[in-house]
């Protein structure tokens, strides 16, 4: 576990300083940001939508209790931009991005695809993980920045369909509770949970030996370890600054 731990941090290491050595990889960072990204959008429109939806609805369940469904929207709001939305696009479209570059590095591992790159001189760590490390750190909060304007949507039409509250007022108390910082903090927890998924996917993928199944088991390994990780940085980073920018405004 030691030597695995000592692994991977060496490969964090030499992946941040070749990330500044020139050349820059800017057209495959590009193409890797497609991957991830555009392919990933329908899934995070879906994810964001039914999420905004469920949490709209049991705030709206427990506030009636209280007959204070007024304040629905800034608890919904502030729920998804802070912790939930980010959490569940860290999972769902974290893990996506985690699994490919797995089976990917994987299966270039046990074809000794990466050898080859070796033996051609170039490093493979400038030239297959880089890329991808940095186009996860990128695309996860523009993934998390749309999937927040989608979970609003989703929420204010249950806000409207079942506790009669109009759009324009969900927005302008949604505007007046909400910091910048909230929403912040959400996007940036994103770009944390993509680059731990991409180095733990590109550290299992890379030492996929055995053929297939050595190539499956590295995906599992990093959509398990991913999940966990990005619960565990999701923890720490809110222990760390949710104090902080939890100094909303007076109610």
């Amino acid at each position: 576990m030691l030597e695995g731990a000592g692994g991977f941090v060496i490969l964090a290491a030499r992946a941040a300083i070749a990330a500044f050595r020139p050349p820059l990889r800017l057209r495959a960072t590009l193409y890797q940001m497609h991957v991830q990204g555009v392919r990933a959008l329908g899934l995070a429109a879906v994810a964001g939508a039914f999420t905004g939806m469920a949490l709209a609805l049991q705030f709206g369940a427990g506030l009636a209790r209280f007959s204070a469904q007024s304040i629905l929207p800034e608890l919904t709001t502030l729920g998804l931009f802070r912790e939930l939305l980010p959490v569940v696009i860290g999972l769902v479209i974290g893990g996506r991005i985690g699994a490919g570059i797995a089976a990917e590095l994987g299966t270039m591992s046990v074809t000794e695809q990466i050898d080859a790159v070796r033996a051609l001189g170039a490093d493979p760590v400038a030239e297959l993980v880089v890329p991808r490390v940095a186009a996860a750190t990128i695309v996860l909060p523009l993934v998390t920045v749309f999937a927040d304007g989608v979970a609003t949507a989703g929420a204010m039409l249950v806000a409207r369909l079942d506790e009669g509250i109009h759009a324009r007022f969900f927005i302008d108390a949604s505007r007046r509770f909400v910091l910048p910082g909230d929403f912040l903090f959400g996007v940036v927890k994103t770009a944390a949970f993509g680059l731990s998924i991409a180095l733990l996917a590109c550290w299992y993928g890379g030492r996929a030996r055995g053929g297939a199944d050595g190539v499956g088991r590295a995906t599992t390994r990093t959509v398990v370890n991913g999940a966990l990780a990005v619960i565990v940085i999701d923890y720490f980073l809110s222990r760390a600054f949710g104090p902080v920018l939890a100094q909303g405004p007076q109610m």
